[in-house]
């Protein structure tokens, strides 16, 4: 488990949430037998989701 501090509560299911919505969406099963690659394309897609909403949330502001 991670050491990172939540600063939003409810937060870490949100990620969960969407790490298997991307994965469903570039259609890789997440899991050890999975190579590292695939698991982190769906690693990768998350990060540029989340800064595109953090560039929005800033933006509308």
């Amino acid at each position: 488990m991670s050491k990172n501090k939540l600063v939003v509560p409810g937060s870490r299911q949100a990620i969960e949430n969407l790490k298997y919505e991307i994965s469903r969406e570039l259609g890789i099963t997440l899991g050890a037998e999975t190579t590292s690659r695939l698991n982190g394309t769906v690693g990768g897609e998350m990060t540029k989701r989340l800064v595109e909403l953090g560039k929005q949330y800033y933006t509308n502001r």
